[in-house]
């Protein structure tokens, strides 16, 4: 086909030429009817050139004339062979060949077609901030404007950007510009490191694919810009709230504020402190509303700056806060709202007072924030932070940062309030349900220690006990309630009381940890939160007259046993379930006791170490070894038990310790004889308990015994057979004991005056201090106890 040269009146030829690429032409003679019809044109009408060569153009045109009057671009509307209109930028050229015009079309793809997306690909290339790099489909740079070389790395290609290896989520540069020249989906504000190894700068970059005006691919053009500022301080600002997780974490008010003052610098500044009311110190609860600075008595409780150094001039941690007169500007303090001031307005605020602005001005300060610490309109406190190196202002980033950290760390002192008052409530109550720490009596001296969880755990439910039972025996407890806090020491109360009311019953270890279970169990079908309530427990008794101690637990530790001798080791007690599990039996361990041995009784939190160590139990065993001596006191031994072991540094649960070191009665404190089921006997036991007060010099005793020997043989003998025991035992007090074989349980009643009898027991009640009745193996025992009179 012949070359036709066109000319543009009032055009560049050049131009021309380059804003015909890729257009839809087509020539037309003298009449106006096409001649030569272009395949770009077939593209775009959907005519080939056979259906429309000889054709009048006009019959293409939908709207608006075919011609410009100056040449110029006109818009117009085109029929497409299938019936739609196609918007085009029509420019009708020249040629030299005289009587023929020259079409040219090209479709409106935005608005203001060539001139103005000439105009806007010159403004773009044109930016000195964002940096516009041109690729063709093959990644090969085509055109760059200047601020891709101002933004090069030194030493750097031209297509560097092309060729960053950093990754990010949709893979390194080149991966995700493949990815838009394949597909066209644009790639917006992915962000990529560059410069120097180690340097945190940060590109945004986006990337587009260019289409031809027939939506053929020609390239991709990309943009970036610099955005290490802000990624910084999005940084430093997602730094500050992961940290701001640690601020509370012990409960400790002056902790939290301390964390509080380590997450502002460097988060939002080079100084920052904390103070407190006087009254927050002193662990009272502030009172509802802001009393205003002017009026709070306040103390520094931290100061925290960049350099390590605070400075002298300003107050310092622990000094008082001088007073701040109340201004218009600080109302919004009284809100809990922040306040921003810079140096100005700072001097305003301090009342252009020169030693106020010493102590609270920092020397270079731009600008500072403050915030109070509000929870539940309750004042706490007052945060400020200062920014002497950095110019920049803050910003509603940084404010709402403030506003977030200081309404944490206000939380969480409310909480750590609310958690000491109920810890002091928790161990006043748990201590006063304790026994006396140290006991004597005739079967044993026993000496007690609890200390309660600190930190941020709240008190449990461990307890011990020690108190007297019949026949001068003593029981030992101890017990470990599930769960802390208030419930665990209301659980507590209640199952030390229920085992002081069945050891009174003398029912034997194993039968008294079964009811005890079946009243957790009952305990736990009447809690809110079932699974709540359970406990350990193990239960002692010791008997002076045979050295035999009976013991049985309830999923609890074994007792460590420090004989006399020399030696420590644990008893080979076999524990059963928990309390609250029910439908399995516990077992009894008899073991006898030489006079003078330890026994140690203590909860789980004594040999749970916090070190990781689990030998906790070899360390105890120690510890007893090197600490028990003939001569030791036990309330010694107890302390530095307590103190030396390596829990005290963690106590995370309750600790509880119990030691008894046992005694016995001699020999020749007891008697002991049995009669046959003969109504005779009763004279002849009468006449063996005369005779051997008389060799204790209890004379004054003899008639009162005589009387209760009378009764208690006589009714043996009468409802339960023989053979019937008696027992004296001489110690603090003179105690009593019948045993006979039979297991029904004697009451005290009121006889009528015309009754002949029935009247036993009750002069029995009479005459001794205590009574009671016990069951053993195989039948029973009725014993009472008298008081001696002290000799003169």
């Amino acid at each position: 086909m012949e070359t036709i040269e066109v000319t543009s009146p009032g055009r560049d030829n050049q131009e021309t030429g380059a804003g015909l690429d890729g257009a839809a032409t087509a020539l037309l003679d003298g009449r106006a009817r096409i001649c030569w019809w272009s395949r770009a044109a077939s593209e775009l009408l959907g005519w080939t050139g056979e259906q429309v060569t000889g054709k009048p153009a006009r019959r293409l045109l939908a709207s608006g004339p075919a011609a410009a009057p100056d040449g110029g671009t006109r818009r117009v509307r085109l029929r497409h062979s299938s019936g739609r209109l196609i918007e085009a930028d029509v420019r009708l050229m020249e040629p030299q060949a005289p009587g023929a015009t020259l079409v040219v079309a090209v479709p409106v793809s935005a608005p203001g077609g060539w001139e103005q997306d000439s105009a806007l690909a010159r403004s773009v290339l044109a930016q000195d901030d964002i940096a516009v790099v041109e690729c063709d489909m093959h990644l090969r740079v085509v055109r760059s404007n200047a601020a891709s070389d101002l933004l090069r790395p030194e030493g750097a290609r031209e297509d560097w950007l092309v060729e960053l290896p950093g990754t990010g989520i949709h893979g390194t540069v080149r991966d995700f510009m493949s990815r838009v020249a394949d597909t066209g989906v644009p790639v917006l504000a992915a962000e990529y490191p560059f410069g120097e190894p180690g340097s945190d700068r940060m590109l945004s970059l986006t990337c587009i694919r260019i289409d031809g005006p027939r939506g053929v691919p020609l390239g991709v053009a990309m943009a970036a810009i610099e955005v290490t500022e802000r990624h910084r301080a999005q940084q430093r600002l997602s730094s500050a709230y992961r940290r701001a997780f640690e601020i509370g974490g012990s409960l400790d008010v002056v902790h939290s504020a301390r964390d509080l003052a380590a997450v502002l610098v460097p988060a939002l500044g080079d100084l920052a402190f904390v103070d407190f009311p006087d009254a927050v110190l002193q662990g009272q609860d502030p009172e509802l509303g802001y009393p205003g600075q002017e009026a709070s008595a306040a103390r520094r409780v931290a100061a925290q700056s960049a350099d390590g150094i605070w400075p002298a001039s300003l107050v310092q941690l622990g000094e008082p806060v001088p007073p701040i007169p109340a201004r218009p500007e600080t109302a919004v303090v009284a809100v809990g709202d922040v306040l921003v001031a810079d140096a100005d307005l700072s001097r305003e605020i301090l009342g252009q007072d020169p030693e106020l602005i010493r102590r609270f001005m920092p020397e270079g300060m731009h600008g500072s924030l403050g915030c109070p610490l509000y929870h539940r309109g309750r004042f706490f406190g007052y945060a400020s932070v200062y920014r002497t190196d950095n110019p920049l202002p803050f910003v509603d980033a940084d404010i709402k940062l403030m506003q977030d950290l200081c309404g944490r760390t206000a939380q969480a002192i409310d909480h750590a309030f609310r958690f000491t008052r109920e810890h002091r409530t928790a161990v006043v109550l748990q201590e006063s349900l304790l026994p006396p720490a140290a006991t004597e009596s005739a079967a044993a001296e026993t000496a007690g220690a609890y200390l309660p969880a600190s930190g941020s755990v709240s008190v449990g439910g461990d307890w011990f006990d020690a108190f007297p039972l019949s026949s001068l025996r003593i029981a030992l407890v101890v017990g470990d309630v599930i769960g802390h806090g208030l419930q665990a020491t209301a659980t507590m109360a209640r199952l030390r009381t229920a085992v002081q009311t069945l050891a009174d019953l003398d029912l034997p270890p194993d039968e008294l940890l079964a009811r005890l279970d079946d009243l957790v169990q009952r305990m736990e079908s009447e809690a809110q939160e079932p699974g709540m309530v359970g406990a350990s427990c193990l239960f002692a008794v010791y008997d002076p007259v045979t050295g035999l101690c009976q013991m049985a637990s309830a999923g609890h530790p074994p007792p460590a046993l420090v004989r006399p001798g020399g030696g420590v080791d644990y008893l080979p007690v076999v524990p059963g379930p928990m309390l609250g599990v029910g439908e399995n039996p516990f077992e009894v361990l008899s073991v006898t006791l030489p006079v003078g041995s330890v026994l140690a009784l203590y909860t789980d939190g004594l040999v749970r170490r916090g070190d990781g160590d689990g030998d906790g139990e070899a360390a105890l065993l120690g510890a007893l070894g090197r600490l028990a001596g003939a001569d030791r006191p036990l309330d010694e031994m107890g302390v530095e038990l307590m103190g030396s072991h390596p829990v005290q540094e963690y106590r995370d649960d309750d600790v509880t310790l119990l030691l008894a070191r046992t005694r016995t009665v001699a020999e020749q404190d007891t008697a002991t004889w049995e009669y046959p089921a003969d109504p005779a006997a009763v004279h002849e036991a009468r006449a063996d308990v005369s005779a051997q007060l008389a060799a204790w010099g209890l004379e004054e005793l003899m008639f009162a015994t005589e009387l209760i020997v009378s009764e208690l043989v006589t009714n043996a003998i009468r409802y339960a057979g023989g053979p019937v025991a008696l027992r004296l035992i001489r110690d603090r007090v003179l105690v009593c004991e019948v045993a006979d074989p039979s297991n029904t349980q004697p009451r005290l009643r009121r006889a009528l005056s015309t009754d002949e009898g029935g009247r036993g027991l009750f002069l029995i009640a009479q005459l001794a201090t205590r009574w009671g009745c016990r069951y053993g193996a195989r039948g029973k025992t009725l014993w009472t106890e008298q008081a001696l009179v002290p000799s003169l």
